[in-house]
């Protein structure tokens, strides 16, 4: 993570105000919920966890075991189950 000077983005007055509850200390500023994004959706990764459970999912539906699918896919057996027991 890079460190910003708020010199160099904040305007002088907010600073002012920042520097009642805090100086010279490194804060935080979060994000707002509403920019946040789930976990994998950069990458990608998401999306192939998402395709590996449909497929799952699909052979299971298509009568493979649970311990066929979770030996193919080198997975637990809990974990498979959670995955097609889901919604």
């Amino acid at each position: 993570m890079a460190y910003i000077k708020a010199t160099a983005i904040l305007p002088e007055k907010l600073i002012s105000e920042i520097q009642k509850y805090i100086q010279g200390e490194t804060i935080y500023i979060p994000k707002p919920k509403t920019s946040h994004q789930r976990w994998g959706t950069r990458s990608g990764t998401r999306k192939l966890i998402d395709d590996r459970n449909a497929s799952i999912k699909r052979e299971f539906k298509n009568g493979r075991t649970i311990n066929q699918i979770a030996y193919e896919h080198h997975l637990s057996i809990e974990t498979i189950k959670k995955i097609v027991y889901s919604k």
